[in-house]
C-alpha cells in the first residue's frame, strides 16, 4: 500500500487494484492534479473534507471515479449537481475491486450546542487502512494503517493518544492537523510517537511525496 498525504484529513490511497481518494477539503492542496482516480470518497460535509466546488472539477478529470460519501453529504453533492453512493454505517461495499466497509455514523461532539453532521469512517480491505474522520470510533476489524487525527475543535491530545492505543494499528499516519500552528503539530507528533502501543510506529507523511506502507 502507498499513501499520499496533501494535507489535513485528505490522503490518497494505492492499492495494487485500486486509488483512493479521502476526504478532498478546503485545508488540502494538490489533490487537484489527481487522475486515474477509482473512487473518492468523503467521510462528512464539513468543508475540511468536502470541497465541492474542487471535487466537481477533480470528478470531471477523473470521469471513471465513483463518489462514495456519508449519506448526509450525498445530499450535499447533490444539490451541487453531483451524484454520489451513499454508504450507510455498517455497509459493506466494493469500489474498483477493493472491500470497503463504512464505520460509525457520528461526528465527534465540538459542544453541545453546535450541531454536527453524521460522520461515516472508512475500513479499506478488512483493516488495511482506516480512515475515521471526525470521529475516535473504534472499529472491530484489527487495523494495519490508520489515519489519526492530530488536532481539530472536537479533539483532545489525550483522547487521541487513547485512541491510537485502541486501534493499536501497525502504523499510524497523523493527518487533520492544520487547524494548530507549526508548534502544536510538532508537539502531538512527539506526543503519539512517544505514546503508541508497543509495536506501533508512527509515521508523518511528507506532503505530497508517496510513501510505502
Amino acid at each position: 500500500m502507498r499513501a499520499t498525504h496533501f494535507g489535513h484529513a485528505c490522503v490518497l490511497i494505492e492499492t495494487d487494484s485500486a486509488r483512493l481518494l479521502f476526504d478532498p477539503g478546503a485545508f488540502s492542496h494538490g489533490f487537484e492534479d489527481l487522475r486515474d482516480l477509482d473512487a473518492v470518497l468523503v467521510t462528512h460535509a464539513h468543508p475540511d473534507h468536502l470541497d465541492t466546488g474542487r471535487l466537481a472539477q477533480l470528478l470531471r478529470d477523473n470521469p471513471h471515479a465513483e463518489l462514495v460519501t456519508d449519506p448526509f453529504s450525498a445530499q450535499e453533492v447533490a444539490a451541487a449537481g453531483l451524484s454520489a453512493r451513499a454508504a450507510h454505517p455498517g455497509e459493506s461495499l466494493e469500489v474498483a475491486g477493493v472491500k470497503l466497509a463504512a464505520v460509525n455514523g457520528q461526528h465527534a461532539e465540538i459542544h453541545p450546542e453546535l450541531p454536527v453532521p453524521p460522520n461515516v469512517g472508512f475500513v479499506v480491505d478488512g483493516g488495511a487502512f482506516y480512515h475515521p474522520g471526525d470521529a475516535f470510533f473504534v472499529p472491530e476489524q484489527d487495523v494495519d494503517v490508520l489515519a489519526l487525527p492530530t488536532g481539530a475543535p472536537w479533539l483532545r491530545l489525550g483522547d487521541a493518544v487513547e485512541f491510537l492505543r485502541a486501534v493499536a494499528p501497525r502504523v499510524a499516519v497523523p493527518v487533520h492537523e492544520c487547524t494548530l500552528s507549526a508548534a502544536g503539530i510538532g508537539m502531538s507528533y512527539a506526543r503519539f510517537a512517544e505514546l503508541a502501543p508497543a509495536g506501533a510506529e508512527v509515521k508523518v507523511l511528507t506532503q505530497r511525496d508517496t510513501t510505502e506502507l
